[in-house]
């Protein structure tokens, strides 16, 4: 293998194994952006959700107590939990794809029952009750989903007078939900945790096109690179090198000794030019001082 090939493959190897480093760090450059998004969207999505929550509790419940008669109920006016989720259900309209939860281990609607992946989001609440968040991926039907959580725990008193004995909770709620479910909560329980799911799938599939994208125009780059590299090497170094080659052999055997060597060459390949040249002089007058 001539020194063009071995120079063009050396090369081509190391440009080839830098393309492939500089794609895989693209991807994964580019899939944590997206995880960072869909965190940034997730804390967005929790915390509008939270300050719907937080309005009804402050503003709306309380009025709909002093208007309405003891013991009734209407969970639209005065659940800071139905109202969240209401809101966010219009949300989801133009949203699509985008969830948000109250999973909850025991809860009063049915709706909010939470599954096997929520469940072990709020044991690992309940195992670590100093966490306020957690976050991760996991995928849901097939769907790669971004997900981040926030524990609901019993922390007002409030909190009981519907979700502790079903006997001292307001009987409009009895009747809706029944007296079998979403009661007996204790005070600092964790019992749910709000859940809010991005999806992630096209995002990832943006991340994986722009690596795959860089390593083509970066290939086609070091296509073209070697190209120009390999017809450098064969006019200014590989020719030259054989036609000096060429020379010396016939040098060895006393042919075309009158013939000058071309000097033109510059750098190493000129030295070289020079030395043989300076071989033939050499040559030349020992073999006519023989004579």
């Amino acid at each position: 293998m001539g020194i063009r090939m071995r120079s063009v493959l050396v090369m081509g190897v190391l440009g080839f194994l830098a393309i492939a480093v500089i794609g895989f760090a693209s991807y994964r450059l580019s899939v944590n952006n997206a995880l960072n998004e869909a965190q940034i969207k997730s804390d967005i999505v929790l915390n509008y959700a939270m300050a719907t929550r937080l309005y009804m509790q402050r503003v709306q419940r309380p009025l709909a107590l002093a208007l309405v008669e003891e013991d009734r109920f209407y969970p639209e006016l005065m659940s800071g939990f139905v109202s969240a989720r209401g809101t966010f259900e219009i949300f989801e309209e133009l949203y699509p794809g985008y969830i948000f939860k109250q999973a909850t281990l025991d809860p009063l609607n049915p709706y909010n029952l939470a599954d096997r992946d929520e469940v072990r989001i709020i044991e690992h609440f309940q195992d670590n009750p100093e966490l306020t968040s957690t976050q991760g991926q996991l995928a849901k039907n097939g769907t790669d989903l971004y997900y981040f959580a926030q524990p609901i725990r019993v922390d007002r008193e409030g909190c009981l007078s519907c979700h502790g004995d079903p006997a001292d909770a307001p009987k409009d709620q009895v009747e809706i939900y029944g007296d079998q479910n979403g009661y007996h909560w204790n005070m600092n329980e964790t019992v749910a945790a709000f859940v809010v799911y991005i999806p992630t799938a096209e995002a990832i599939a943006a991340a994986k096109t722009l690596s795959i994208t860089l390593v083509l125009i970066g290939a086609t780059g070091i296509a073209i690179m070697l190209f120009i590299i390999g017809w450098f090497l064969n006019r200014d170094v590989v020719n030259p090198i054989v036609r000096l080659a060429e020379r010396t052999e016939s040098f060895s055997f006393g042919k075309n000794l009158d013939e000058p060597i071309d000097r033109n060459a510059v750098g190493e390949v000129g030295t070289l030019a020079q030395a043989i040249e300076r071989l033939r002089i050499s040559l030349k007058k020992l073999l006519q001082r023989s004579r």
